[in-house]
């Protein structure tokens, strides 16, 4: 997606969101809020660019590229210092625009966590930003001191939904609110084995199909079933393809910017790893056995 395809998406959302978010603000009393130098679908369009970009730190993004070759698409551009400002402003309607561009569910789901450490392990006794956020926790990595990114996509690597945790709390907990909108089959690692959490889902009409683990007697499972159990490594391409983890964060409304454009710059990416399950009779096998 180029710029202005970019601009105009988050342009045309920003139309119909802001001004109903104005007045839930007005009706809960807020004042209204003075127009900036940046519109907002433009402080939101150059957050969300900067993960499309080669540039690895935001400020060399800004400093480097923006304001030399981006200020005629933006005439209206501030210093750095300022912009860094208006992020958090952003955070609200980032969030809605995230779920806007979630992907439809096609009956087929994988769900995984990833670690966000927010420091390296040797800093955890000095570091503050965080410190009444984020938790120790541990993965299959080794320990970490963060959050733990949930996701579930479907089989053509689009976002269904996202959930962010401390970096302490099981797989399993977000669960039931991350399929609240799925059906079908939903893969995942041998984290998310429960034999209540199944039922639950069960009853919701979604069939949770994990591995087992070494101790555990062995099951039957389709042909089709053990082939996408080992198609889970799709949420693994995310995290390296959108920059939503680094350990130079000074503020946690701007960590939730980050992320949540980095999510955002993936939904907008023209090449997802998909399944390529084009297949009628592969489909129905996999929703209805």
């Amino acid at each position: 997606m180029s710029l202005t395809e970019l601009f105009c998406h988050v342009d045309d959302f920003c139309q119909q969101f802001e001004a109903q978010w104005q007045h839930e603000q007005l009706a809960s009393g807020k004042q209204r809020r003075r127009a900036g130098q940046l519109c907002l679908s433009e402080i939101m369009t150059i957050l969300i660019h900067f993960h499309q970009s080669r540039y690895r730190d935001f400020k060399s993004y800004y400093t480097q590229y923006v304001q030399p070759h981006l200020h005629t698409a933006f005439p209206s551009l501030v210093s750095y210092e300022r912009f860094v400002q208006l992020t958090p402003g952003a955070l609200v309607p980032l969030c809605a625009y995230l779920q806007y561009c979630y992907g439809p569910c096609s009956g087929i789901g994988f769900i995984d966590s990833t670690a966000l450490a927010v420091c390296d392990n040797r800093r955890i006794s000095q570091h503050r930003v965080f410190a009444q956020a984020a938790v120790r926790g541990k993965t299959s990595m080794g320990w970490f001191f963060g959050f733990k990114l949930h996701l579930v996509v479907n089989d053509r690597g689009e976002l269904l939904a996202c959930r962010l945790t401390p970096g302490n709390v099981d797989d399993r907990v977000p669960v039931p609110k991350l399929t609240a909108q799925m059906w079908g089959k939903l893969f995942g690692d041998k984290g998310y084995l429960s034999q209540p959490l199944a039922a639950q889902l069960r009853q919701r009409g979604i069939h949770l199909i994990t591995r087992l683990k070494s101790n555990m007697k062995n099951r039957l499972l389709p042909l089709v079933d053990k082939i996408l159990l080992r198609k889970r490594s799709i949420i693994d391409q995310l995290k390296n393809i959108s920059q939503i983890e680094h350990t130079r964060h000074r503020s946690v409304a701007n960590f939730m910017v980050n992320l949540l454009c980095g999510l955002i710059a993936y939904c907008h990416q023209p090449k997802k790893p998909p399944l390529h399950l084009s297949s009628s009779l592969l489909l129905e096998d996999l929703i209805h056995n």
